[in-house]
């Protein structure tokens, strides 16, 4: 079954490249799918037992035409736990992401179908891939607003307008229909994410919200915050999340030394990191997979970025709860790709 599964990623990845690119020829168009994504081996040492996960998640984007998109990521991994034994326990997971079909109708809406990202807050869509967090693990309330799976089943319609040239409007609304298969597990919820961007200050601050419709229904709701000013080498980001269960937040901030000799310098592809995160729980709630009890983590990592998009991320995490303080430390190393899925293109 694992191996059946880790084919059906794969050829629904392929497949729908090739279905795109017929597509295109048929329209005359010289667009070519291209397949992007990063590989990656990640260890993990929590509370003194250790984790290994060597992972693949393949990215493809393929035009058809000049209004249809087709997009898709998979995700496949080994995760090994180390047994009382001293040995490894091996599992196989794989997955698909999204797999979605984009249609865009003007330069300010775009109407989604299919296997999405959960537009709720900014982690989930943006964040979260192997190649682009600062730090190994997500933050403690990140499940919130995606409580049954990051990705939705339905349909989204999403786009930005600009009312003036100092400001951006994006915004995203959805409805997700129930799905409890193991393979494409989706919750039946509703719910839009909006942001106001400044490019003049590279400052986005944005608001969540979702109804989530099956079993015991309830609202969440999220706000966040985005800040890379372009005096310094700075990248802030925060959140923070309501749901039942509970609430809590995140802030994290990292500087890339590239000031000191330059991006390309041996101390300049070094960026420290910090983030502080908080979870405060209101009531039980079965499958939130949140932490059981009010939790406080403090994070601190080092991320080095060497020539070739690879990258080497360290980090280490300080978690206190009434359940115990526990200690996390984290290394991966990560390389990202991108190729067209055959040789070929606009000339």
């Amino acid at each position: 079954m694992k191996i059946q599964r880790l084919f059906l990623t794969t050829i629904i990845l392929v497949c729908s490249g090739i279905f795109a690119c017929a597509g295109s020829i048929a329209q005359g168009q010289a667009s070519v799918p291209v397949i992007s994504g990063g590989v990656g081996f990640l260890s993990t040492t929590n509370g003194g037992t250790n984790y290994l996960e060597p992972i693949i998640v393949p990215v493809l984007s393929a035009p058809l035409g000049d209004h249809l998109l087709v997009e898709a990521r998979g995700e496949l991994l080994e995760f090994s736990s180390q047994a009382t034994n001293g040995g490894y326990q091996r599992q196989y997971f794989n997955e698909l992401d999204y797999t979605q079909l984009d249609y865009t109708v003007n330069s300010w809406l775009t109407i989604v179908g299919g296997r999405f990202l959960t537009p709720f807050g900014m982690y989930n869509e943006r964040l979260i891939p192997i190649w682009i967090h600062n730090l190994q693990d997500p933050p403690l309330i990140f499940v919130i607003g995606t409580r049954t799976s990051s990705s939705s089943l339905g349909g989204m319609v999403r786009g930005a307008f600009a009312p003036s040239s100092k400001v951006e409007v994006n915004y995203a609304a959805y409805f997700s229909a129930a799905d409890k298969s193991a393979y494409w597990g989706a919750g039946r919820a509703a719910g839009f994410r909006t942001g106001i961007f400044l490019p003049n200050r590279r400052l986005e601050i944005g608001m969540s919200y979702q109804r989530f419709l099956q079993g015991q229904r309830f609202n969440s709701f999220g706000a966040h915050l985005s800040w890379q000013p372009y005096t310094v080498p700075l990248d802030v980001k925060a959140e923070f999340a309501h749901s039942a269960s509970g609430y809590g937040y995140w802030a994290e901030v990292a500087y890339r030394l590239s000031r000191f000799h330059g991006a390309g310098s041996a101390i300049g592809r070094l960026q420290p990191v910090f983030r502080m995160q908080q979870f405060f729980r209101l009531q039980q709630i079965a499958g939130d997979s949140l932490p059981g009890v009010s939790t406080q983590q403090a994070d601190f990592g080092f991320d080095y970025y060497l020539p070739h998009q690879v990258r080497i991320n360290s980090n280490y995490s300080r978690q206190f709860s009434s359940q115990g303080n526990v200690n996390i430390w984290d290394a991966g190393i990560t390389y990202r790709f991108m190729f067209p899925l055959w040789p070929g293109g606009s000339k």
